[in-house]
């Protein structure tokens, strides 16, 4: 459901690449001072064949210890590579194949987009419809907003609330909140920025789209999905949820690295946020989503039928909200990126590009098309490296492209080894912290009286901090029991949250507000690691004290 960073990189090394991919474009001994001709980059003279494109992935899962990826080329209406890697699970040990099932996360909400798209071919509903004249419930924390708020707005990421604003309703997963709890409680979520001013990204207005489809259809989104959009494509085994999988006993099993091991983290389906992130599909199947997008909304024999029309994928294709990005265009010479409808969209090498990525905990995915060229990749892995899935689909790419030959590898590899000793240093500074004063604390035995209690979010709702068993404070969430954890003291009215679940890789500063008497009154919280998922969005709590113990 999560849009990961994608991290892209530069090296200037070429030689791994060239020996692993069995690309022979140059001498390994030169003897004589190169010419200026001969110290141009070599760039790619064909794209990649498919033993290159194995190396490709062979080397990808070594680099970044990924279990399985399944990868699909599509090139003028053809699947011209489709191969799964690896296994689907490190316990199983079976193979990863092109019809193993992944779950595709935010790669979802285009489905969303095309199936709005369908009901405004069918007149049935317009972009610029107002949302609260479809849910009278649906309210925004800023009145004006509400009543300004469209169709178009839910899935376009402008709506002035913050990054991954009340994620925490569903992630991690195993969360009790319903649609209806969603819907209401997006009124307590405040406005970051003025509304349609800038991008963040949000999973929960994807959730009320889907709402819309339904009401406005008379489907349920995971109908509408599968019987107008999914079956019409030959989508026979792809399902709107894992719930709704008719065959389970070919899927992947979610991974993440903790402390260097991999480890396989216990999916939770959570039916609520579907429409942002809930469909499951192989590379199989989603090579028939791909070609009838490149196909502009036809498919079937010789093309003669129509999922929707031109006309409302050049809307979803459109840029709608501008992303930032720095001055300098990387490799692709890239001079925009956007958001569409369900869609990133940029330019690279002066072609337009249309993509997505997803990811869920421990399954990260993406989709790119280039449609001036007629190409798309798919690659779905069982890991959330989404450094692996970038280093495959921009080597692809470039080939295609006829780009420079890059180690899009070891630059993705450099670029993820710089990001983790940066952030890795941040944390480890908090816990030297707090084993510094722990020592020189001694046997003094802090008092936890003036924290102890019952404190609420509008939103999040009730959440106990308590005495565990050997005497040291506990964080846990009643509405979401996956988050608990232990509270060491950092500093004043400062202490830090050491999640049970270490796969989360979101421990988090947890500030208490102290009144006259010196007892907490309020807390709020803040991720430490800079590479903490954002929809771990701690910041967006307002935790009120409701009741002492």
């Amino acid at each position: 459901m999560k849009l990961k960073s994608v991290v892209v990189l530069k090296s200037v090394l070429f030689a791994t690449l060239l020996a692993s991919a069995q690309i022979a474009l140059i001498p390994t001994v030169i003897a004589t001072p190169l010419t200026p001709a001969e110290q141009a980059p070599v760039t790619y003279s064909t794209p990649l064949t498919a033993e290159q494109i194995d190396s490709l992935v062979e080397r990808t899962l070594k680099t970044f210890n990924v279990p399985g990826i399944s990868v699909a080329v599509i090139k003028d209406d053809k699947v011209v590579h489709a191969k799964g890697y690896g296994v689907r699970s490190i316990r199983s040990k079976l193979p990863m194949q092109t019809d193993t099932m992944v779950g595709i996360a935010s790669n979802s909400k285009a489905f969303t987009a095309a199936a709005l798209a369908i009901l405004v071919d069918e007149g049935k509903l317009q972009w610029g419809d107002k949302v609260n004249n479809i849910i009278p419930e649906f309210k925004l924390y800023n009145p004006y907003v509400t009543e300004e708020f469209t169709v178009l707005d839910l899935m376009t990421h402008r709506s002035g609330m913050g990054l991954g604003a009340g994620d925490l309703m569903f992630f991690p997963d195993g969360s009790d909140f319903t649609i209806k709890d969603v819907i209401h409680n997006l009124r307590y979520l405040k406005q970051t920025s003025s509304f349609r001013s800038q991008f963040d990204y949000d999973n929960n207005l994807y959730i009320v789209a889907g709402e819309v489809i339904k009401r406005v259809s008379g489907l349920s989104w995971e109908d509408f999905i599968e019987q107008r959009i999914m079956r019409p494509l030959g989508m026979q085994h792809s399902a709107a949820s894992i719930s709704r999988l008719n065959k389970k006993d070919n899927q992947v099993e979610p991974h993440v690295p903790v402390n260097g091991a991999l480890q396989i983290v216990p999916f939770k389906p959570n039916e609520v946020i579907n429409a942002a992130g809930g469909i499951y599909s192989n590379i199989d199947e989603m090579s028939h989503w791909v070609r009838m997008q490149l196909n502009r909304g036809r498919y079937g024999h010789e093309l003669q039928q129509r999922l929707f029309s031109e006309k409302v994928q050049h809307e979803m294709w459109s840029p709608h909200t501008i992303i930032p990005m720095g001055p300098v265009g990387g490799s692709y010479n890239t001079h925009f990126t956007t958001y569409g409808i369900g869609w990133d969209v940029r330019d690279v090498k002066g072609y337009k590009q249309v993509s997505h990525t997803g990811g869920l905990l421990g399954m990260v995915t993406q989709v790119t098309m280039i449609p001036e060229l007629k190409l798309g990749i798919v690659v779905l892995t069982n890991q959330e490296q989404g450094a692996a899935f970038t280093a495959i689909t921009n080597t692809i790419k470039d080939s295609y492209l006829g780009m420079p030959v890059v180690d899009r590898i070891k630059e993705n590899a450099d670029r993820v080894q710089k990001r983790d000793e940066e952030a890795n240093k941040i944390t480890a500074e908090v816990w030297k912290s707090i084993d510094a004063q722990m020592k020189a604390n001694g046997k003094v035995k802090l008092d936890v009286t003036p924290y102890v209690g019952v404190y609420k979010d509008d939103w999040f709702g009730e959440v106990s901090i308590s005495v565990n068993k050997v005497g040291q404070l506990q964080w846990a969430s009643k509405r979401s029991p996956a988050l608990i954890g232990d509270l060491s003291f950092y500093r004043g009215s400062s202490f830090v949250v050491k999640w049970h679940d270490r796969s989360f890789n979101a421990d988090a500063f947890v500030n208490f507000q102290l009144d006259t008497d010196g007892n907490a009154q309020k807390i709020t919280m803040k991720a430490i690691s800079p590479l903490t998922d954002f929809s771990f969005d701690f910041h967006d709590l307002e935790l009120r004290r409701v009741e002492q113990k």
